[in-house]
């Protein structure tokens, strides 16, 4: 963890660049996955999985808030409705050195929304902008917000200016906007990513008629041109399960998004500088598997990349010794990649 001084009600910390980011996506951006991308890309901001605000505040705050510094610039996603239990969240977010608080108001799943967490919430934007202002009160850093274009039985686009305009008057000027609306019964949330259909014009009609508001798109952006091509309409693209599946993506962003020209590791040198953090989690009693499962598609497209994904994803499980079977395949592929 990385703590850092707290200072609610104090002069706000700067703003990240969204101007790319992966998105909160739970079971995959843990921060096995999060040191990964970062020795892809310095520059992209990177999400947390979404993080309840039960976990936090009666969990094992190590497990929900720690990370590495190396993850930076890195951004809380918290799940609640209680204005009060996030403004605690929120300011133990600044403490440990956290770059940005995002709430969650898009997750579809029936377990959230049991809970008054995730995409229900647009039904009630009153409340959220309560949260927000809450949680900018409690604490100096940029609280955003990420939410669909709507949910069913709210999906007019006089219904999801309501919602923005409500909670900007509450404070907040960041919204990260997936470009479907949320179905909230009847579908999974997996088809909830799929069968509402994308409409990236809404988004686009958002920023012109919120033209000072920080507007972020995502939702099926797989394609770099493409991402590229939708900022001269928003002010930033999040990208999801394809920064996941083709992390080597991310190995452009730095150049292509932010100008950034530094020299950039090959996969070779990536696969070798995760050896010696892997080796410290082996040591402290993980398992190899728990950081190599965000590996598999390091190699995608390249010569090989099948026999990688094979080894890590099922030999691994075969061996008393992971860390010599990983030296072998560090060897392997670079005798087939260069």
């Amino acid at each position: 963890m990385n703590p850092q001084a707290s200072s609610p009600n104090n002069t706000s910390r700067p703003e990240p660049n969204r101007r790319f980011s992966v998105a909160p996506m739970m079971d995959w951006t843990d921060r096995h996955y999060r040191y990964f991308a970062r020795l892809i890309s310095r520059r992209a901001l990177l999400y947390t999985e979404m993080v309840t605000t039960g976990a936090v505040l009666h969990g094992d705050r190590e497990r929900f808030l720690g990370y590495s510094a190396e993850e930076q610039p890195l951004a809380l996603q918290l799940g609640g409705s209680n204005p009060q239990e996030l403004a605690q969240c929120a300011a133990l977010a600044e403490e440990a050195g956290y770059a940005e608080v995002n709430l969650n108001v898009g997750c579809p799943s029936d377990r959230v929304q049991n809970n008054m967490i995730g995409a229900c919430l647009m039904a009630h934007p009153a409340l959220v902008g309560d949260c927000v202002k809450a949680m900018q009160d409690t604490c100096s850093t940029p609280v955003t917000v990420k939410h669909r274009i709507g949910i069913n039985g709210r999906e007019s686009y006089a219904e999801l200016c309501d919602f923005v305009g409500t909670v900007h008057e509450a404070g907040c000027t960041s919204f990260t906007v997936h470009a479907r609306i949320a179905i909230l019964e009847g579908l999974s949330p997996k088809e909830n990513r799929e069968i509402p259909p994308l409409k990236y014009e809404v988004v686009h009609q958002l920023k012109r008629d919120f033209p000072q508001l920080e507007i972020i798109l995502n939702g099926g952006l797989t394609d770099l041109d493409v991402m590229q091509a939708q900022l001269s309409h928003v002010d930033g693209v999040m990208v999801g399960r394809e920064a996941y599946h083709n992390p080597w993506l991310l190995s452009e962003v730095d150049s292509r998004f932010f100008g950034d020209d530094h020299p950039r590791p090959s996969r070779i040198e990536v696969m070798a500088l995760m050896r010696p953090y892997i080796e410290r989690h082996v040591n402290a009693g993980g398992q190899m598997h728990h950081i190599t499962r965000h590996m598999l598609g390091l190699f995608q497209g390249l010569p090989g990349a099948r026999h990688f994904r094979r080894e890590l994803s099922t030999t691994i499980h075969r061996t008393n010794e992971p860390l010599a079977l990983y030296d072998q395949l560090l060897e392997q592929m670079q005798a087939r990649v260069g």
